[in-house]
């Protein structure tokens, strides 16, 4: 049986913060068939979506810096967004990269192609937030959905951390986290 292929967005600044913690635990469940990929958003430099226009009349975009996740995003089995919550919002590097898929709405919506990505995939949202508060992962969860659309991804399970400005202990998530990932895992076929 082929490898199957995840790709990780990772969006914190922190290796080794609390996201990181909570990808490397979640990836714990999957068996070792899957080959992950992780694309940091704080490494990559990817510059804001200009509204050329150029994705409305063909594939592609006046930049190239977003070719790697083009392609990983076009060939992978499973997504995982992993981010820290700023703001309500995703931290600004991963934004950029959001912002980028504005070519797949442009080739669904002005170019017609149905699905603009023909590879379905099902994606996790692993999120932690300083606060004790649900509100951030709610407004991400509204906005990977609607991405989700054009990426021809379906959001199929979500962990939120919250109060890791107070609380470190991550061991209480860890029932969540492993049922969460495994969960997945069928859905996925692993």
């Amino acid at each position: 049986m082929p490898k199957k292929r995840g790709f990780i967005l990772f969006g914190s600044p922190h290796q080794n913060g609390a996201t990181a913690r909570l990808v490397q635990a979640f990836l714990k469940a999957f068996p070792e068939e899957t080959e992950w990929t992780m694309v940091e958003a704080y490494h990559q430099k990817i510059a804001p979506c200009l509204g050329c226009g150029l994705c409305e009349h063909k594939e592609g975009c006046v930049n190239s810096d977003f070719d790697q996740i083009d392609h990983l995003l076009r060939t992978c089995d499973y997504l995982v967004v992993a981010s820290p919550v700023y703001n309500l919002s995703f931290p600004a590097p991963l934004k950029a990269i959001f912002d980028r898929t504005q070519r797949y709405f442009s080739a669904r919506f002005v170019r017609g192609e149905r699905p603009p990505i023909a590879k379905h995939k099902k994606a996790a949202m692993l999120l932690t937030c300083g606060a004790d508060s649900r509100d951030g992962a709610d407004i991400i969860r509204k906005q990977l959905k609607m991405i989700f659309t054009v990426l021809n991804t379906e959001l199929a399970g979500e962990v939120l951390w919250k109060n890791t400005d107070r609380d470190k202990n991550m061991e209480p998530l860890m029932g969540v986290l492993a049922e969460t990932a495994e969960k997945l895992a069928i859905a996925w076929d692993l």
